[in-house]
């Protein structure tokens, strides 16, 4: 059996400042060590003493004073303690950036940290991980490692991506100099998501629309290679809205995808951003999730949100969360991304949001304990990711700094294994490399202090009693989808069929969508007759025709010729009186 490695760690001589010390061995305690903490104000012999009866492995020293006291206490304690450093027991000291600089000076400590380092680091160095010199290899490049690696910390993830090559691949480089994040993801232009294999279907007028503009393998090459410094962050993409396998091939070749992130719902006709309609994308979404469990790389699915922000009830955000984790289990996905983006809609309580997000982990944890992936029972793993919502930042710079930081502070409630941090410039401009570092800085700083002690935010009994009314409601909305499908279709939460069909027939809906009934069903069978019997008497109808036409671009229907005309209801012959009587009577004469 190992033996546990003991630290013993204090403030010493006259320094009562212990905030650093505690937080030292809290993480020394997350990496399997026993810790004895003497406290402040502990003499030189006294905290030796204790280092020799607890038979300690590692020795913590704090001080944060007048560095030129420091300097001369530090030296006596080094001299004190030369035995034991000669014995193999290590030392490392905490202090102010001056203080540190001379105990860096004595050259007797094997760590010396100013308070400027990341808790991780400390984490890494508790752990016996190289922080001098590390490689790629001391860092783990797959999603999966590096959680488990950064853990209790959940790893941090940003998007970022340029209007310009050269500005993305000098962006990419500072972040992971920065050591800011673990994982990149690359914000590609449009055309780079739909047109990327077809250069004759691009829009130069368009180029860097959105995000970076790669165009050749070699772009995704280039922006791999830029990013082995620092802390070596993993990388990963948008799956694009066509081309599915050919781009996830690329994407694997070229800069190791840490995970695929995958719509249901969206990215399609429905929303103006892909060719497939609605069954067809379905179709082709399942596809590239079996292509990617397949081979073991994990699968987040991006669809709840784009419900949200688009004022869907939250029961449609729920039920869309389990149809997502549902799916990605049936076509075999090992390790399953459940995205949780908060603040959406805007607006939305934090109790209320809170709520919304344990309904959702309510009923899609029973998928993970009956797992039925590629490797049989249990093989379905459940990782959980949170992020600020996309269109909830305020405009002026120091409320979205906070709102970021209440926001990640908020979603530490859920313990995530993944926080996907939203630039605190949102809703100002792109994130640029500077940015994407200051607002990885702050999230890192909520996790820290919620990971300090943070109250139980889930216990609130209206979060509790808002949880099971959803959770409910969205059992409920299930078996309404499931009652859609035809006799003899398979599975009805994977059918292709009967989950489209549960969009148009308005289970699953949201007032923004270009897919409302207020469209596909108002305009054929209200406004159609309505413009048609302006037309048939005389009445200029220039507006209800305009709405018409743009309903027929947008959805690629002629819903002229689908819609109630006078023709189909037999009365285009009538004269106003007969159309009159006909009204008031509700007969032909």
């Amino acid at each position: 059996m190992t033996t546990q490695k003991v630290v013993v760690a204090a403030a010493l001589g006259e320094c009562v400042h212990v905030a650093g010390v505690m937080n030292f061995l809290r993480l020394a305690k997350a990496a399997g060590w026993r810790t004895v903490f003497l406290g402040p104000a502990v003499s030189v012999q006294d905290l030796l003493a204790a280092a020799r009866r607890e038979k300690a492995d590692l020795v913590g020293v704090s001080y944060r004073l007048t560095p030129e006291t420091g300097e001369r206490l530090l030296g006596e304690f080094a001299e004190a303690a030369s035995d034991l450093h000669a014995a193999g027991v290590r030392f490392a000291f905490g202090g102010t950036p001056p203080v540190a600089e001379r105990a860096r000076a004595l050259g007797f400590f094997e760590r010396i940290y100013d308070g400027g380092e990341p808790p991780e680091a400390v984490l890494a160095y508790l752990k016996g991980q190289p922080a001098e010199g590390a490689g790629e290899k001391d860092f783990p490049q797959t999603t999966v490692e590096r959680i488990r690696w950064k853990s209790p910390f959940p790893i941090l993830r940003h998007h970022f991506g340029l209007p310009t090559m050269e500005a993305t691949l000098e962006g990419v480089a500072q972040i992971a100099e920065a050591q800011a994040l673990d994982v990149i993801s690359l914000g590609i232009d449009q055309d780079a998501q739909e047109n990327f294999f077809h250069p004759e279907k691009q829009d130069p007028r368009r180029r860097g629309a959105g995000g970076v503009p790669v165009r050749s393998a070699e772009d995704y090459r280039a922006l791999h290679e830029v990013s082995r410094r620092g802390n070596f962050p993993l990388l990963r993409t948008y799956s694009g809205t066509d081309d599915f396998i050919r781009l996830a091939e690329m994407y694997l070749e070229t800069i190791h995808i840490a995970w695929a992130a995958i719509p249901l719902f969206w990215f399609n006709q429905m929303d103006g951003r892909g060719p497939w309609d609605l069954e067809g994308s379905l179709r082709e979404h399942q596809r590239v999730m079996a292509w990617y469990g397949a081979r073991g790389i994990p699968v987040e699915l991006n669809e709840p949100h784009h419900w949200g922000m688009r004022d869907a009830p939250d029961v449609v955000f729920v039920v869309s969360a389990y149809l997502s984790a549902y799916n990605a289990r049936a076509f075999s996905v090992q390790d399953y991304i459940a995205q949780m983006m908060f603040n959406s809609p805007p607006g939305l309580s934090d109790a209320m949001d809170l709520a919304k997000m344990l309904a959702i982990l309510d009923l899609i944890a029973p998928l993970s304990r009956s797992g039925r992936g590629a490797g049989g029972e249990g093989n379905f793993r459940i990782w959980r990711q949170t992020r600020t919502g996309l269109l909830s930042f305020p405009l002026d710079p120091a409320a979205a700094r906070a709102h970021l930081a209440a926001s990640v502070y908020l979603q530490m409630a859920l313990r995530p294994h993944i926080v996907h941090v939203v630039g605190h410039s949102e809703a100002h401009h792109a994130a640029t490399a500077e940015d994407v570092i200051e607002s990885c800085k702050l999230a890192r700083r909520a996790i820290e202090n919620a990971l300090a002690g943070q109250p139980d935010m889930t216990a609130d009994p209206k979060v509790q009693e808002r949880r099971a009314e959803l959770a409910a409601e969205a059992r409920l909305t299930l078996d309404a989808i499931r009652s859609l499908a035809a006799p003899g279709a398979p599975d009805p939460l994977t059918d292709p069929v009967t989950l489209a069909r549960a969009v148009t027939c308005g289970i699953l809906d949201a007032p923004p969508t270009l897919n409302h009934r207020y469209i596909f069903e108002d305009i054929p069978m209200s406004l159609a007759p309505m413009a048609s019997l302006g037309e048939r008497y005389g009445v200029s109808v220039r507006g209800m025709d305009a709405i018409i036409r743009l309903a027929c671009i947008v959805h690629r229907t002629d819903y002229w010729r689908r819609g109630r005309t006078l023709d189909k209801l037999g009365i285009h012959d009538l004269s106003v009186s007969e159309l009159t009587r006909y009204v008031n009577k509700g007969v032909l004469e």
